[in-house]
């Protein structure tokens, strides 16, 4: 199967098969994702208190745990999340937002992975410092430049089994020793908020949908980021500026066509 079908393809499963996506994640990110999820054709579902986190997490299609804001009982209610969706086989993504400089969602994160996510999303300083290797950003922006983290993703990844996706100006999704950049996008995703965490959450309806065509983890999440980069680049040519950029993306995610993956480029490289 042609790249641009693979992609247009899993994107067509999330539409018709509506994957339920839980999603612990920050509030200020919150409205954003679930309306990226609905436009894309998932169903997104907030669920982070804890007694509820686990059940729902075990039920769902796929989870997102994002470390945006993790205030005490969100801290938990990631925990028991992840430890159902690992008992279930709910396929989750771990986005470790700030990781590095703040103690709490650092520890948080290194405990995470532990359990097992199937994609750990971030920016390079990010992956950098749940790796050890480096100190964080500043803040949720990154101090460093993909390149820079693909050695920590690599050995992450071959460590602990998940696919890590660095996000950039060009995005890398590493598994072991295979990288595929993605290259496309627009820098005004930067200038809305949530345009990061609402990615990892679409990670994890493309892993979800994509299960129903045999596509691997890996595989949906390179497919995602390429529909993500293409509805990105064509919000960009429509808008004029972050306000009419947000809404313009949505519908983009909403109609996208085989024909407009085109305009995003996609390579296979060693890690």
């Amino acid at each position: 199967m042609r790249r641009c079908a693979r992609a247009h393809s899993v994107l067509l499963a999330v539409r018709e098969t509506t994957p339920l996506i839980s999603c612990i994640t920050n509030s200020v990110a919150a409205g954003f994702t679930a309306d990226v999820l609905l436009a894309s054709g998932a169903a997104p579902a907030m669920v982070d208190i804890t007694g509820e986190a686990g059940t729902f997490a075990a039920a769902a299609s796929g989870l997102l745990i994002n470390l945006g804001t993790p205030q005490p009982e969100q801290r938990a209610a990631a925990r028991e999340a992840a430890a159902a969706a690992g008992e279930a086989g709910t396929p989750w993504v771990l986005d470790p937002v700030a990781v590095g400089s703040l103690v709490h969602r650092t520890a948080l994160a290194r405990d995470l992975l532990s359990m097992e996510p199937v994609v750990v999303r971030g920016n390079a300083s990010e992956i950098m410092a749940l790796a050890g290797t480096g100190g964080g950003g500043r803040g949720p922006e990154t101090a460093d430049d993909v390149d820079s983290a693909l050695g920590a993703a690599r050995a992450m990844s071959e460590r602990h089994g998940f696919v890590a996706a660095v996000s950039g100006p060009v995005d890398a999704i590493v598994d072991g020793q295979r990288m595929t950049r993605i290259t496309g996008g627009s820098p005004m995703l930067t200038r809305v908020t949530g345009g990061g965490c609402a990615l990892g959450a679409l990670i994890a309806a493309f892993i979800a949908a994509g299960r129903e065509q045999d596509v691997d983890a890996r595989a949906a999440t390179v497919a995602c980021h390429e529909v993500y980069s293409a509805a990105a680049q064509r919000a960009a040519a429509r808008s004029t500026g972050p306000g009419s950029f947000r809404p313009a993306f949505l519908d983009a995610l909403y109609d996208l066509g085989a024909e407009d993956l085109e305009a995003v480029a996609v390579s296979e490289e060693q890690a």
